[in-house]
């Protein structure tokens, strides 16, 4: 019989070889939603579901599995919690979870995702739900079709959707982590709402010529590490991150040349998700240690560097001489006290990727509780409109004037990422503690950041986040890190430190 080392070698290069046909449809993807034209939307939908599909055979191969069944004592890999051990349990997960899937429903959906985004984007442009509500029907029946394979247990249908982007998470346990947390954010909006602080935000309106957020934008991706030299910047419909690999990251972000938040802060944003990307360790590609912890991991790394980080003072005190230089007809006369307010002004908005700290998290709950009708069967696709506005509505007190501001805004549900939207509130919720405990770690980040000193921050994430992978579960790797459970109580602490000052309450 083959030595431990031996059958944990060949496991591994097979799970290489399956990432390696997985980055080819990366590549593809991005090239979908950058540059290529709307007339090949039908050729790449064929080239996608067949990659997906061969994909799904490589991915469910009998021999696949007879190499995990001869690698399942975890203590002959080195104990539970080591590197071997998590590598062959979260390829097991993979396995067992795509086993249950035909190859008919993965190249089905591949085919739906490439057309609907497609769909989509014709659909918001002209703001017009009708156009996209076929394809939104397909999807969801699709993902409930999943759904209904994986399996879920005594929970939900819409757990199986979420444990693809959190795994082990279930839908019980993030609605008891969001009810007492957007009951406090309903408090601080309408505390903030009752003041009298009124940051001047027509500032923003103002002309940002694009091709200098385009260069500004880059320097301050490149000023808190993003690595260009192995990634790059370019234009989509809607902000996204894709890493095909080591040494190959790609961030998109778009444009309003009068919004300058928008773009800038969407940048920052990706940029942070391509930090992560770029910190994995590279010769653990295709194996769990080579992977992002989770989706809200993920979300934590990004949110981080847009907020955290992007949206403090300490921050602008190092780059707003810089701003004036590069919009000098906006924000030459503009003074920094001025600029910092409204950069964190807090006001309901259609927007959720434009939507300031406080409230995004109330757009992320929102997307939640509509999703999980959506897949149960309990709303309809063709009621969309009228149960987003609805529960737009009362979330923040305002009705969207169309669809392109309402529930056609994110090209999650066309692309099938149903399940997603929650990894966005829980990242802000790792980040929150996470970033407490850099600065508790590294002293006073305050202080380097005023200097433009982000390095001490990056190569503590890389040490303690990026470099594990996924050799510990999202929850697992919080307690590790942070030495306490996930709690809302650092991200509360973060708001009203900020904001309670900011606007006086």
């Amino acid at each position: 019989m083959a030595s431990i080392d031996e059958r944990y070698e060949e496991l591994t290069a097979e799970l290489k070889q399956i990432a390696l046909l997985n980055s080819c449809s990366s590549v593809l993807g991005w090239d979908e939603q950058t540059y290529m034209p709307p007339g090949g939307a039908e050729h790449r939908a064929n080239q996608l579901a067949l990659l997906a599909g061969m994909s799904h055979e490589r991915a469910t191969s009998p021999r696949l599995g007879e190499m995990l069944d001869a690698l399942q004592d975890e203590e002959e890999l080195g104990g539970p919690d080591s590197e071997r051990a998590a590598n062959v349990r979260e390829a097991r997960r993979s396995y067992e979870r795509a086993t249950k899937l035909p190859r008919r429903l993965v190249e089905e959906q591949s085919r739906a995702r490439t057309l609907g985004q497609q769909a989509w984007v014709a659909a918001r442009r002209r703001k017009d739900f009708a156009a996209f509500q076929e394809w939104l029907e397909k999807i969801v029946a699709l993902k409930q079709e999943e759904a209904e394979a994986v399996g879920y247990g005594d929970g939900v249908r819409y757990d199986a959707l979420l444990d693809d982007y959190e795994p082990g998470a279930t839908t019980a346990e993030v609605k008891e982590v969001f009810g007492p947390f957007r009951d406090e954010l309903v408090k601080l909006v309408a505390a903030i709402a009752a003041s009298d602080v009124n940051p001047n935000i027509d500032l923003f309106s103002r002309r940002y010529p694009i091709e200098s957020q385009r260069e500004f934008g880059r320097k301050a991706a490149e000023a808190i590490g993003f690595d260009f030299s192995s990634g790059r910047l370019d234009e989509a419909a809607h902000p996204f991150c894709s890493s095909f690999g080591p040494g190959d990251c790609r961030l998109t972000t778009r444009y309003d040349e009068y919004h300058f938040p928008g773009a800038f802060f969407g940048t920052l944003h990706e940029a942070g998700h391509g930090i992560y990307e770029q910190g994995l360790p590279k010769e653990a590609y295709g194996t769990a240690l080579g992977h992002s912890a989770s989706l809200g991991i993920h979300e934590s790394q990004s949110r981080m560097w847009e907020n955290f980080v992007g949206r403090s003072r300490p921050f602008w005190n190092h780059f707003y001489s810089k701003a004036q230089t590069a919009f000098p007809e906006a924000l030459g006369e503009v003074p920094l006290d001025e600029f910092f307010a409204a950069v964190n002004d807090v006001r309901p908005s259609w927007i959720r990727v434009e939507a300031d700290e406080v409230t995004y998290n109330l757009h992320i709950m929102l997307r939640f509780e509509l999703e999980q009708p959506l897949i149960s069967g309990d709303l309809k696709p063709a009621d969309v409109p009228g149960a987003w506005n609805e529960t737009f509505h009362r979330y923040f007190d305002m009705t969207p004037p169309d669809d392109a501001l309402g529930c056609l805004q994110d090209i999650h549900w066309s692309a099938g990422l149903i399940g997603y939207f929650p990894t966005y509130a829980l990242g802000n919720l790792y980040a929150a503690q996470f970033f407490e405990q850099a600065a508790a770690d590294l002293g006073d980040l305050d202080a380097m950041f005023e200097k433009g000193e982000f390095q001490p921050l990056k190569e503590w994430l890389n040490r303690n986040i990026h470099e594990r992978g996924l050799q510990y579960r999202a929850n697992r790797l919080v307690e590790v890190v942070t030495g306490k459970p996930l709690s809302a109580d650092p991200l509360l602490r973060h708001l009203h430190g900020k904001f309670d000052s900011l606007y006086r309450l």
